[in-house]
């Protein structure tokens, strides 16, 4: 089965609950998917994905929209539309939305499913 990202759709999406982080999966064992999972990030301004590390999985981020600080191990990094970044897995990381404007994201991970494997850092 063929899954299409199209992120354009993505872009358009209404967060359901305003002022608080939106994060579905939108890859899972459903569309056949076994060792890689998918997900779709919102967070508004002055939110937060809180810092925490995974021991198996891997990620990769596409930003589709915004700008955020990603923060790895301590060193923060800005990242804005069109970048694409991979985290390893066992590295402590965490995404911080200062700007003034919604940062839209998708994520691709290995290992699914979204709630495995994580482990909150200090």
């Amino acid at each position: 089965m063929l899954k299409m990202f199209k992120t354009g759709e993505y872009l358009e999406i209404k967060n359901p609950s305003p002022g608080e982080s939106y994060r579905p999966e939108i890859l899972t064992d459903k569309h056949d998917a076994r060792e890689l999972g998918g997900m779709f990030g919102l967070l508004p301004p002055g939110t937060q994905v809180p810092y925490h590390y995974h021991e198996k999985r891997e990620s990769v981020i596409v930003v589709i929209s915004g700008e955020a600080i990603e923060v790895v191990e301590g060193e923060e990094t800005v990242i804005r539309t069109g970048d694409i970044i991979f985290i390893p897995s066992g590295k402590k990381h965490m995404t911080i939305n200062r700007s003034g404007r919604e940062f839209r994201y998708l994520e691709f991970y290995t290992r699914p499913p979204l709630g495995a494997d994580f482990v909150a850092a200090d």
